[in-house]
């Protein structure tokens, strides 16, 4: 029998306030592509496929970061001991297959897209999480498919509002990347990671990440003043701006400690922007 130790390691290896998230997008998307409520059979289908599939590159990201783990976050259930790697060999192939069955609710489409994204962090984990840049992207690109994804669940991807925010999210989460590179860069170093903290600097690298965050600010207006989105989606929006500005400062100082609150800040500000949004979808109807 599995004792407590174990099952709470396996389950951490989920991530939950990440794979959640990323099935919270998909029913954002599938509201503002629809216009309406989705079907029970599509908010099933879109929030467990990309909550498994999320979770299954999330589960090998461990398998494959155990050495860097090792400095950067000992306390992780790989490093720790607390879960061996065959189990989460098999851990990750289940989950995916589940994420894999839950799009064939929908659709080949679905299935092909779910699939093109399981693929992308299997390479992510596997070769491009070295690679720096390349690998920011890749992350960037899957966190913003979730919301293409919901297009495509509603029959809708083309729906102008939910591609604004899959570009905003692939742009926020390639900030968060590049700043979280930064202060790992010394286990990047050992691991022999090109990232660009480690290529040109942590003060130039975190510069950069913060140009992606501008890019973000500026371009939030575009949606209200393009007519994608009503205004009574621009409080939540400006309040996440006003997070990242905060946060972005607090970043580019070099000598504060514990920046790593100021990434997961602007990740728990998206999250809840993403919450808002739903709400106010189904208040207005």
């Amino acid at each position: 029998m599995m004792n407590y130790a174990k099952l709470t390691g396996l389950m951490r290896l989920f991530r939950l306030e990440l794979s959640i998230a990323a099935g919270a997008c998909v029913l954002l998307a599938e509201l503002l592509a629809l216009r309406g409520i989705p079907s029970l059979c599509q908010a099933m289908s879109g929030f467990l496929s990309f909550f498994f599939i999320s979770a299954a590159a999330l589960i090998l990201n461990d398998l494959f970061d155990i050495e860097t783990d090792r400095i950067n976050a000992p306390s992780r259930p790989l490093p720790a001991g607390i879960v061996l790697k065959k189990e989460v060999i098999v851990l990750s192939a289940v989950v995916a297959l589940l994420g894999f069955l839950s799009s064939l609710m929908t659709g080949l489409h679905a299935f092909a897209l779910v699939f093109i994204v399981w693929i992308a962090g299997l390479l992510y984990n596997w070769k491009f999480k070295r690679t720096g840049f390349i690998g920011n992207l890749t992350v960037g690109f899957s966190v913003g498919m979730a919301f293409i994804y919901g297009g495509v669940v509603a029959g809708n991807p083309y729906e102008k509002s939910v591609w604004f925010l899959a570009v905003t999210a692939m742009l926020v989460d390639l900030g968060e990347e590049i700043a979280a590179d930064v202060l790992d860069i010394e286990g990047d170093r050992l691991s022999g990671s090109r990232s660009l903290a480690v290529l040109f600097g942590p003060l130039k690298a975190m510069r950069i990440a913060a140009g992606v965050f501008g890019i973000v600010i500026t371009c939030s207006f575009l949606p209200f003043v393009f007519g994608w989105l009503k205004w009574t989606y621009f409080p939540p929006v400006a309040i996440f701006d006003a997070v990242i500005v905060h946060s972005v400062r607090n970043l580019l100082n070099t000598g504060r400690p514990g920046r790593i609150t100021d990434i997961r800040r602007i990740y728990l500000a998206g999250s809840a922007m993403v919450i808002v949004f739903i709400i106010i979808r189904l208040v207005s109807g």
